[in-house]
This record gives structure tokens, C-alpha cells and sequence, in this order.
């Protein structure tokens, strides 16, 4: 099935980006990652909608909601889930990335009137019990767990925005062909991190070896750029529902890779925690 196989695809994309960008951090600061993947993605989504003939134009009066939708779901989440690998594992942030299912059916109650059931409250207190376990308890050789917290913020804050910006989205969608949308939030959502980059960061990429080189390619061409088009490709193929939950299949992939790439921890701690947190995004998403 074609949708099955672009949501797969977009999965892996999507996962395997997170040990990249925490090895990128070895090498560069954290807003000169996400503008030059950033730029990268955009080019390469610009591209796809001109070669699909897609009108560029926003609607008028539409342009608050494009800004918003940009600076929510790409500024906020690609500088705060960025900042959060300063502090955490790629396998850490990928799993409390993906709980934003979880805030998504909670700001749901005020902003579309969709009343939040019993399950999906034991959805939220199962979510949080993952997000407890990583904090809690640390890995072995973890001095002091307590000191990455400011990475536990970092990471809620960004899937809570992006929450947000999904939920404002439905309640007010922005009228333009998907590919279009896509290249026009990734680019609005970079001018603010090309900001932070000129500003705070001074990279030095003529020192980066070959695989830094690869992953950030990566990092900009598949995960940031052609990932958004397949993910928008299997919605249109797929009930919602079946592509939320393929989505999940992200911070599987995002914490094996993060074991096998970068030599992570994957014990019972690790594993618990994306049970847990999974189990309670099924349960907030998708419970009546």
C-alpha cells in the first residue's frame, strides 16, 4: 500500500535524525544545525512544490496564521528539542519529543471544545510516568539525574508547542497546497534561528570531517525536507488515526538508533519509558 509505505518511510526519516543532530552537537553549536539543515530542506521543498506547479501565494488575510503555524512548528521545535540534546540523550529527547499527542488532546478541551475522556487522562498520567522514570531514575554512571532537567524543559516546551500549533491549525488552517504550506512554515520558521545563528554562534563548517557532512545532508534533505512532503503524501492516503499511530514508529527507531549509532544506553530504564510514553499517546490520542 502506497500510503503504509510513505508513512514508513517518513518514520525512519524522522528517527534516525536524532542521534545525527546529537552527534552534529559535537562539532557545531545548536542554532547553526537547525539553519543550515534548515535552509538545506527548505531549498529542497521549494523545489518539489515549483516542479509540482503548486501556487505559492498565501491567501490574504491568511499570513498571521502561516506565522504562527511557522514559529510553533518549526522555530520552537527545531531550537527547543535542539537545546534539550545539550543536556539529555537522543534517545531522552526523542521519547518526551513525542508526547506531544498527549498535550495536543488536552489543548484540544479549550481550543476546539473536545472534552478530554478518562482515558485520555490515564493517557496524560501514563505519558508523565515515562517522563518521571527518565528523570528520576538515572542511567548507570549518571552522577547527578536531577541535572538534566533543563533538557526535560527544553523538550515538553517543544512538543507542547508544537501541540499547540496543531491544534491552532485545525481550528484555523491555512488554505494552501500542502507542499507549498510546508516550504512556506520552513522557511518562515528558520528566519528566526538564522537570527540566533548570526548573532550568538560562530561555526566553523570548513572543519567538519565527512560524516558531520553527511548528517547534517541528512538532517536537511531527508528529515527536514523530503520527510514533511512524504508525511503530508501518506495523510492524504491514509485515515488520520492510522497515520498517527504509524508515526509512532519514530521514537522507536529515534531511541535503537540512538544504541546502535551512538552507543546509548537501551535497558530496562530506556524501554520502559518509551512503553510507558507511547502507551499513553495511544491512549490520549486515540481513546473515545
Amino acid at each position: 500500500m502506497p500510503g503504509l509505505g510513505l508513512l514508513l518511510v517518513t518514520s525512519l526519516m524522522w528517527g534516525l535524525n536524532w542521534p545525527f543532530v546529537k552527534y552534529l552537537l559535537t562539532a557545531l553549536p545548536p542554532f547553526s544545525i537547525r539553519a543550515a539543515s534548515g535552509l538545506i530542506g527548505t531549498a529542497l521543498v521549494l523545489g518539489i512544490a515549483l516542479a509540482r506547479r503548486e501556487s505559492l501565494r498565501p491567501p490574504a488575510g491568511q499570513w498571521g496564521r502561516l506565522c504562527l503555524a511557522a514559529g510553533l512548528n518549526v522555530s520552537a521545535w527545531m531550537a527547543l528539542t535542539t537545546l534539550s540534546l545539550l543536556w539529555l540523550r537522543a534517545s531522552e529527547t526523542t521519547i518526551l519529543a513525542y508526547t506531544l499527542p498527549i498535550w495536543s488532546a488536552l489543548l484540544a478541551w479549550p481550543l476546539l471544545g473536545e472534552r478530554p475522556t478518562a482515558a485520555r487522562v490515564f493517557g496524560l498520567l501514563l505519558g508523565l510516568a515515562g517522563v518521571g522514570l527518565l528523570v528520576a531514575h538515572g542511567a548507570p554512571g549518571e552522577a547527578d539525574p536531577w541535572a538534566k532537567l533543563p533538557g526535560v524543559a527544553f523538550a515538553l516546551a517543544a512538543a507542547m508547542l508544537f501541540a499547540l500549533g496543531t491544534v491552532l491549525a485545525k481550528r484555523a488552517p491555512v488554505a494552501m497546497p500542502p507542499t507549498a504550506l510546508v516550504a512556506w512554515q520552513t522557511g518562515l520558521g528558520l528566519l528566526p534561528l538564522l537570527v540566533l545563528w548570526m548573532l550568538l554562534e560562530r561555526p566553523d563548517f570548513t572543519g567538519l570531517d565527512t560524516r558531520s557532512w553527511l548528517a547534517l545532508i541528512y538532517g536537511g534533505a531527508l528529515a527536514f525536507g523530503l520527510a514533511y512532503v512524504t508525511w503530508f503524501a501518506a495523510l492524504r492516503r491514509l485515515p488520520a488515526s492510522v497515520a498517527t499511530i504509524g508515526s509512532l514508529l519514530a521514537p522507536v527507531v529515534g531511541v535503537v538508533a540512538s544504541a546502535m549509532l551512538l552507543g546509548e544506553p537501551l535497558g530496562l530504564r530506556e524501554v520502559g519509558a518509551l512503553a510507558l510514553t507511547l502507551g499513553g499517546v495511544a491512549l490520549a490520542a486515540f481513546a473515545r
